[in-house]
């Protein structure tokens, strides 16, 4: 099953020709990428706009020669298209970072002084470590209730019991793929006097958000989980605080006049963008924004809810094989499924996938450390992840790969070798890829000399 094949036209949302890899047991296979709540792949369309868009590469905003205008022009652009992609208000504004860790980082500079800042322990650590590092006296974390109910009952409480500014939740776990609803969640902040940040890696990407339909004050995600890396982020939502804060990125463009006692900034987006902007990865952002747009209503949730249900329901029928879960009440999560196999080690398993299967998965503690250790796997886990590009197939070779692991165990020796588990003896080029022919991985060329 492919998105892709499923509902035409969709010839933007394919993407990039994928690679065979080598197996260390010998031969190649088509690369199985089931990380993608880590890092996407590019999609076609987006490669080819941004190729598109390179030779017309040039200074932004202050450059009088026609390139310069053009450039100005393609990031201008991009910044309304993202702006519009996550359904941002008339008076919202939209400042390109580079990444989701950034965006968060930026706005935890702009937050009132002694403001207050209410979070949960399900958090990714980029929407956790900022508001800790601006002050752990004004960040409390509230540990989630085994329900969606009890959590939302929680957050009430503790919205009644101290005045704080800002309520920060991740839109969809990257652990888990669970939520909170969200519209919910922004009405208990806003009745105790409260603004919301949906931290929306994960949620941007596989479900349609609305920054004015869930009520949310500010959203920020990555290009290169949206299927566009090439290094470029947002923030969206208000810009009362981000007019006023602390300017993120001090420097060329962000300022109105300089002198050598005081200085000028400007409003936001350009006081928090200093120095010459990734105009190429707000194109890339935007491209892949426009081309997520165009699917029709439903149809990536469809796609994305079957796969997932495959994965479960085919995980679930392996011996020793537990999926996590943050909440029993919670539905319809995105497309994460994380799992641990009864005394496995989860960095063996993920070696083995890749190594004897050509599978990618994410294994460790996924920046959640506190969600994995009240989950009791404290010592990390492995997570499998979908997204546009990936089909049935994908989600049947692992299961496959992960029932033959508990079964019959790996093939070859593995050691840990800095901190990672590799195959002991390993004909494939993996350590020399920076000096390797690239184009020969993608072409599914031999393995090479040994390592």
């Amino acid at each position: 099953m492919s998105l892709a094949l499923d509902c035409r036209p969709t010839a933007a949302l394919l993407p990039t020709a994928g690679a065979r890899v080598p197996l260390v047991t010998g031969g190649t296979v088509d690369y199985a990428n089931l990380d993608v709540a880590a890092s996407s792949p590019a999609l076609a369309s987006v490669a080819a706009r941004v190729a598109e868009a390179l030779p017309l590469y040039a200074s932004v905003h202050r450059g009088a020669g026609y390139l310069s205008q053009v450039s100005t022009a393609l990031y201008e652009s991009a910044r309304d298209t993202v702006a519009a992609f996550v359904g941002a208000r008339d008076d919202d504004v939209c400042v390109f970072t580079r990444n989701t860790t950034d965006s968060l980082s930026l706005l935890a500079g702009c937050l009132p002084a002694d403001g207050a800042v209410l979070v949960l322990d399900v958090e990714h650590h980029a929407d956790l470590l900022p508001w800790q590092q601006r002050s752990r006296d004004l960040c409390d974390v509230l540990t989630a209730a085994p329900t969606v109910a009890g959590t939302l009952q929680l957050l009430a409480d503790a919205l009644a019991a101290r005045r704080y500014v800002l309520v920060a939740v991740t839109g969809a776990s990257n652990v888990t793929g669970e939520s909170l609803p969200l519209r919910r969640v922004a009405d208990l902040a806003h009745d105790h006097g409260a603004l919301l940040l949906v931290d929306g890696a994960q949620l941007v990407p596989h479900r349609r958000f609305s920054l004015a339909e869930s009520g949310a004050d500010w959203v920020a995600f990555s290009g290169h989980k949206l299927y566009a890396p090439f290094g470029t982020g947002a923030l969206v939502g208000r810009r009362d605080w981000l007019d006023t804060g602390r300017p993120y990125l001090p420097g060329g463009g962000a300022v109105a006049q300089v002198d050598v006692g005081a200085t000028t900034w400007v409003a936001a987006p350009h006081r928090h963008e200093g120095g010459s902007p990734n105009v190429l990865g707000a194109v890339a952002l935007a491209a892949a924004c426009d081309a997520l747009s165009a699917v029709a209503p439903g149809a990536l949730e469809q796609h994305e809810r079957e796969l997932r249900g495959r994965l479960v329901e085919g995980l679930d029928d392996v011996a020793g094989v537990r999926l996590l879960r943050i909440w029993s009440d919670s539905v319809d999560p995105t497309g994460v499924v994380s799992f641990t196999v009864d005394g496995a080690d989860p960095g063996l398993v993920a070696a083995y996938l890749s190594a004897e299967h050509g599978i990618g998965v994410r294994d460790g503690r996924f920046c959640a450390h506190p969600l994995l250790a009240r989950l009791g796997v404290a010592g990390g886990a492995l997570r499998a992840s979908v997204g546009v590009g990936t089909t049935s197939d994908d989600v049947d070779r692992l299961v496959a790969a992960v029932a033959r692991f508990v079964t019959e165990g790996p093939s070859v020796e593995y050691a840990v070798v800095d901190g990672r588990h590799q195959p002991v003896a390993d004909p494939r080029p993996v350590a020399g890829l920076a000096g390797a022919d690239l184009s020969a991985v993608a072409r599914g060329a031999g393995c090479g000399p040994t390592r």
